[in-house]
Parts: structure tokens; C-alpha cells; sequence
């Protein structure tokens, strides 16, 4: 018997027992279906991790600072001095603060209130920064200009709107020029940045930036801990991070006086990926018991294939069967109930996946990779040539005058 013909009579034999076929493969399809679409979910959160840190910027160092007592300067105005004289490194500096009052932004008819939650993608948000704030968030400027030096030294009343802010408050008009209001006060705006453009993320883009010393009256004087230091490069990043942790150290000592820690977004990248790997593979082992439920599932119902068949296989070897020709017939129908049943799971999993992007991961179109398909309907394959391989050498083993017996 040739492959072909082995084949043909796999597909006949399961197209004869539709039903038990369809109960034989559940197992396979539920396991597939199950990993295509757990990876694939994992890998879509990754996705959008990865995408808010690369908006944000690379070679992005986060500080945190603050101290109980005993300051010997403000940490602000000393940090900013420090990373002016490592130009050669540092691009720029920027406390990174955010007003959690519920603060009042008006311009004509429109009123918007920063605590208001009932639309996420509307909610304006009130950020303090300095005049480098741009350049270490990785903003674009679309018109106008960045906050000014003066403008935080003199405590202007001067705003920059992100895209999604010009959006709700101006539509489409540039707004340069023109003043909204905060709290009943006027902010003349001078610029604004363009859209970042990812889905889920508006809280990028409805920004309104005012100089960071507006955080004593917008922020009831509240410490400033939290601070952006942009570095050119990433070896760069490596040298600032040791630089800046040793500045911190000169005066402000963990446990006694105060504390900091001082890391960069590239860190959270790598720890990303590598998270986003070990998910996968938990939850693809997860999925894989599945797999193997269905694989015993394979051998049990070859095993009473070989049971229902015996005078067939009693038959072919009377008239000179050999034992491989019998183990290669056998092994064959188990692959291809297995892989019938990983291509239908692989078609459930991708319209899983699909779903599962629109509904927990804000509306992305989550596609399974063919590394997953492509593994996932392998290993169907496979595992039903190891689960059918008893099977199929038990029925190699019978001897034809006892086969031949067989009712």
C-alpha cells in the first residue's frame, strides 16, 4: 500500500464515523484553539506595553526623589543644575507632575473637569513640566512653541495643549493664541504637541502643560518627587543612571534622610519582553494538558478502531501485509484526525484572538503569528503520531489466523 492509498482510506474511515471523528478530535481543537489564543493575547499585551514605552521615548530615565528634612537645596532646581552640566549625556530635564485636584478647563462653551471619569477618551488631565518637557517625553511640537525658561522662572500663565486636548477643546482650529481657562484663570496657549496616535493611550494626548511651578497654588504645594531626564543614547543612559544615582547619594542617604531610585524605560522594555515570554510559555503549557487529554483521547479510539478492524488487518496480512505497511496505515489516520482537528482549532483560535483584541485589548487586531499556527497544528500533528503509535503496533502484532477468528 502506498501513501496515497493509506490516505484515502484515513479520510474514509472518518468520514464513515462522522461523529465519533468530530468527539475524537474535541480534545485537539480545544487545546489549539486554547493556545493560539492565550499567546496571542499575551503577545497583544506586550504589544501595547511596547508601544506606550516607545512613545514615551527611549533612552528615558525616571527619577524619584524626595527627602524628610535637612535639604540642602531644592531637588528640582538642584537636579536641573546637574543635568545642565552633563549636556554631553543628557538632553534635557523635567519634574513630571500630575494635578489630582479636580481642576475646571473652559474655553467658550466647552467645560471639562479633570475628575470627570464617564468618558476616559475625553478626560482632559493637568501635567506641571519644565522647558524640556517635550524632548523627554518624546513629544512632537505641531505649532507654536515648547514652555520657555522665563515662562517657569516667572510662573507665566502659558499652557501647551496635547493633540488630543487641541482636539476636544478647538476641533480642528489652531488654537496658538488663544486663551482657555483653569480654574477661572487665563492661560494663554502657546503650543501644541501632535497625536501620538496609539489606541488606549489618550491619557498621552489629553494633556494640558503649564509650568511646574504652578504647582503651588494648582497642586497645594505638594513635593515634588517624580522627574524625566532624557539621555542621547543608550550607552548614554547607562553612564547618566550612574552619574545621577551618585549625585543623589551626596545627599540624600536611603532610610535616614530620604530616598531615590533611579531606572530608565529601557529597563522596563527588556523586563516586558521577558515577562511576556514567561506568560507565554505558562500559559501555553497551561493550554498543552489540553493537548495531551486529547492525545489519550487519539490512542483510546485507535485502540478500538484496531478492535473493530481486526479481520480487516487478519485479512491483509494472509495475503502478505507486512507489519510496516499495517503501523504506517494506523499511524496515518491518527495524524490526520489530529491534524483535521488542529486545523479547525487553529481557525476557532484566530477568531478568538480576534475577539479577545476587541474586547480586552482596546479594540486591537490581534492576529496570531504563524510561528503559533504553524507550532500549534505541528504539535496536533505530532502528538498524534506518538499517542497513535501503540495502536497502531498493536495491530501490526496480530497474528492472522487469530485475527481471522475475530468476529
Amino acid at each position: 500500500m502506498n501513501l496515497m492509498q493509506a490516505f484515502k482510506m484515513a479520510f474514509k474511515s472518518i468520514a464513515s464515523k462522522k461523529m465519533r471523528s468530530f468527539l475524537t478530535m474535541l480534545g485537539i481543537i480545544i487545546g489549539v484553539a486554547s493556545v493560539v489564543i492565550m499567546v496571542s493575547v499575551v503577545q497583544g499585551m506586550n504589544k501595547l506595553s511596547l508601544q506606550y514605552l516607545e512613545a514615551q521615548g527611549e533612552n528615558k530615565i525616571q527619577v524619584y526623589a524626595y527627602q524628610y528634612y535637612g535639604s540642602s537645596g531644592n531637588i528640582s532646581d538642584l537636579l536641573y543644575e546637574y543635568c545642565l552640566g552633563m549636556q554631553d549625556l543628557v538632553l534635557g530635564v523635567t519634574p513630571q507632575v500630575e494635578v489630582w485636584q479636580d481642576i475646571t478647563i473652559k474655553y467658550g462653551a466647552k467645560t471639562f473637569n479633570t475628575q470627570n471619569w464617564d468618558d476616559w477618551s475625553k478626560r482632559l488631565t493637568i501635567k506641571l513640566g519644565s522647558d524640556q518637557f517635550g524632548v523627554c517625553n518624546n513629544y512632537t511640537l505641531g505649532g507654536g512653541r515648547e514652555l520657555s525658561f522665563l515662562d517657569v522662572e516667572k510662573t507665566n500663565q502659558v499652557c501647551v495643549l496635547g493633540g488630543g486636548a487641541k482636539e476636544i477643546l478647538f476641533d480642528f482650529v489652531d488654537p496658538v493664541g488663544e486663551t482657555i481657562f483653569i480654574n477661572s484663570q487665563p492661560f494663554l496657549v502657546v503650543g501644541w504637541y501632535e497625536a501620538t496616535g496609539l489606541e488606549g493611550m489618550s491619557d498621552m494626548d489629553n494633556v494640558v502643560l503649564l509650568p511646574y511651578t504652578f504647582n503651588r497654588t494648582l497642586n497645594n504645594n505638594q513635593d515634588i518627587n517624580d522627574y524625566v531626564v532624557k539621555a542621547r543614547s543608550a550607552t548614554d543612559t547607562t553612564l547618566a543612571i550612574a552619574r545621577l544615582k551618585a549625585f543623589l547619594g551626596g545627599f540624600i542617604t536611603p532610610g535616614e534622610n530620604g530616598y531615590y531610585n533611579v531606572y530608565s524605560n529601557n529597563d522596563w522594555s527588556n523586563q516586558v519582553q521577558e515577562q511576556s515570554l514567561m506568560q507565554s510559555l505558562v500559559l501555553g503549557a497551561i493550554a498543552g494538558i489540553s493537548l495531551l487529554v486529547g492525545g489519550i483521547g487519539i490512542m483510546n479510539i485507535m485502540l478500538v478502531t484496531v478492535t473493530e478492524r481486526t479481520r480487516e488487518i487478519g485479512i491483509r496480512k494472509a495475503i502478505g501485509a507486512e507489519r510496516k505497511s499495517i503501523i504506517v496505515q494506523f499511524l496515518i489516520e491518527a495524524a490526520v484526525i489530529c491534524g483535521i482537528g488542529g486545523l479547525i482549532g487553529i481557525l476557532l483560535g484566530c477568531m478568538g484572538a480576534l475577539i479577545a483584541g476587541k474586547f480586552l485589548l482596546q479594540g486591537m487586531i490581534l492576529w496570531p503569528s504563524s510561528v503559533i499556527t504553524v507550532g500549534a497544528f505541528t504539535f496536533s500533528v505530532v502528538l498524534g503520531v506518538l499517542f497513535g503509535l501503540y495502536p497502531a503496533i498493536k495491530a501490526s502484532s496480530l497474528q492472522p489466523v487469530d485475527a481471522l477468528r475475530a468476529e
